[in-house]
């Protein structure tokens, strides 16, 4: 009696034993012998245009399990990323992501907004475990699709599919088109410590679809971050930044007021002075009518804009009151 088992059986052994095998140790980190932009252009990849959908843009496939993008827009973009195979989004931009909508689609949204200087070592982590223990392929976005969300990207390209720095850098700049001003994203995949399987799993992350923060002093210090970009945006009248230009105001002005929406929700407010509170509830206030404004003129509503620099102001200026009191 032949005890050979039958190919099909063979091949979903095989299948599975794949499936089951451990992510890929990244590759070391690229010798620092110039910029991380001059390295993307170490190897030459051949041509590639980008694919365009109703309300999705900007879109390369990089791989099986990885395809890097704009941020979806409408509910045509999320079915034509369904029908890609896709089974995870991972946001990197500042804005909530729709996350129902997506739903509607069998698609997962984890959020990890991350800024345009680089990748700061909890955010590699947060994405790294994205890519090693949810369910794939990914799509990964941020605004406009070029600078973070291929950063992002590429470390899905080094940590889940073993490609060489080189190649995902590469992609970067030949493919996506990440401005050499964000020398500091080529440069946390070129030359970073990108974080092992074991520090992966280690790390605690719960794959959120909206970006929270721990306690108040994380959500200040997200917020002061954000709030410095529209700062400039307001000076620049909501044009887009030459030191920026995927800088977006809506997200933004999302992210600075999910980070004073954390603060005015804490237990911990109750316990703080009158003006302080005040000051707190005054700015989540301010920061929901500036989100209305910026919403209203990404939507065409000119007169908008000038609302939106006085609140930018108004902001600024209960910031300062409360660094008088309690910060400096």
């Amino acid at each position: 009696m032949s005890t050979r088992l039958p190919v099909v059986v063979l091949l979903s052994a095989l299948a599975a034993c794949a499936s089951q095998q451990s992510p890929p140790r990244p590759a070391p980190p690229l010798p620092k012998t110039g910029s991380a932009y001059e390295a993307a252009a170490s190897i030459e990849l051949p041509k590639r245009e980008a694919i365009e959908q109703p309300g999705l843009h900007h879109v390369y496939r990089l791989s099986d399990r990885i395809v890097s993008g704009a941020e979806p827009e409408g509910e045509a973009a999320f079915e034509a990323i369904a029908a890609m195979g896709v089974k995870t989004i991972l946001s990197v931009d500042g804005k909530a992501p729709d996350a129902a909508t997506a739903a509607k689609y069998g698609l997962r949204y984890v959020h990890v907004p991350i800024r345009y200087k680089g990748i700061e070592s909890e955010e590699m982590l947060a994405i790294a475990k994205t890519f090693r223990e949810a369910e794939g392929p990914f799509f990964v976005h941020c605004f406009h699709g070029q600078h973070r969300g291929p950063a992002a990207a590429a470390v899905g390209r080094v940590v889940l599919d073993g490609a060489p720095r080189e190649q995902a850098i590469a992609e970067m700049r030949q493919w996506c088109g990440t401005s050499k001003k964000y020398e500091g994203l080529y440069g946390a995949i070129a030359f970073g410590e990108l974080p092992t399987p074991a520090a992966t799993e280690g790390f605690g992350f719960d794959f959120a679809p909206a970006h929270g923060f721990k306690g108040t002093r994380a959500a200040m210090v997200e917020m002061s971050r954000s709030f410095e970009t529209l700062e400039a945006l307001a000076k620049n009248q909501w044009k887009p930044l030459t030191e920026h230009p995927d800088a977006r105001s809506l997200g933004e002005a999302e992210r600075t007021l999910r980070a004073l929406e954390a603060v005015a929700s804490s237990e911990s407010l109750a316990g703080e002075p009158a003006d302080y509170q005040g000051w707190m509830r005054e700015s989540h206030d301010a920061a929901k009518s500036l989100v209305e404004l910026l919403t209203r003129l990404e939507q065409g509503d000119a007169a908008a804009a000038a609302g939106a620099v006085e609140k930018v102001a108004y902001l600024k200026k209960r910031c300062d009151d409360c660094h008088k009191g309690y910060r400096n």
